[in-house]
């Protein structure tokens, strides 16, 4: 699979699919401690070639692998996901022991999926069609608001000396982007994985981040 650095490409084929209890946004943070063998060697591999792979949000299953309970064909209890997604790029990554890898990666262009194979050895593969990255909008006054509560929350952690590397939010900041201040509050909200999920999916950043206002205006949030 070719890596993401030559963009623009519109379609990857055979990516590598990781389906997690979790949604992962564009500019997201996604830390993984590996151990199932069908992971250990598809991260090794994304890390080594410097390729991404893809995030995507389970619908039934769980993320390890279990043995079935009903007779079937398959050993293994169903897995399903939903068909959009979010390319995830390797930024840390370390082996303390052998058959664990702890590794962080960062979200970064979301895509959908046209057709995907679950192998032998348990990994999912798919063909998947890249979308087009969030056009920046500039936060309108009515929803200011919410990014002066997001800026306010990461000062507040800053303050209380978070260690960089175990901030829930990652630089660079962009408090001026609706599609940045919207994927945040996604990520930190206490919301169901399936609004998480449909928000993620929403092509236009301003209506992501009024609907996530209302919800912060419904929470009373402040800091």
């Amino acid at each position: 699979m070719p890596s993401t650095d030559a963009l623009p490409l519109t379609a990857l084929t055979a990516l590598p699919l990781f389906p997690l209890g979790m949604v992962l946004y564009p500019g997201g943070f996604l830390p993984l401690q590996i151990f199932e063998v069908r992971y250990l060697d598809m991260i090794g591999k994304c890390h080594k070639n410097g390729t991404p792979f893809g995030v995507v949000s389970l619908t039934a299953g769980t993320e390890v692998r279990r043995l079935n309970a009903e007779p079937s064909g398959d050993a293994f209890a169903n897995e399903a996901f939903q068909n959009i997604g979010t390319l995830a790029t390797i930024t840390d990554y370390a082996t303390p022991q052998p058959g664990l890898m702890v590794v962080r990666c960062t979200g970064t262009q979301r895509f959908k999926i046209s057709r995907s194979e679950k192998l032998k050895h348990g990994l999912w593969v798919a063909d998947v069609t890249l979308l087009p990255d969030d056009l920046f909008v500039p936060i309108p006054d009515d929803l200011q608001p919410a990014a002066d509560a997001l800026k306010k929350l990461i000062l507040t952690l800053q303050e209380r000396a978070v260690p960089a590397e175990q901030m829930p939010i990652l630089m660079p900041y962009k408090f001026d982007d609706c599609g940045w201040v919207a994927n945040r509050w996604s990520e930190l909200l206490p919301i169901p994985v399936t609004l998480k999920q449909q928000f993620m999916e929403l092509d236009n950043p301003l209506l992501r981040l009024e609907l996530v206002n209302d919800i912060l205006d419904r929470s009373d949030i402040s800091f």
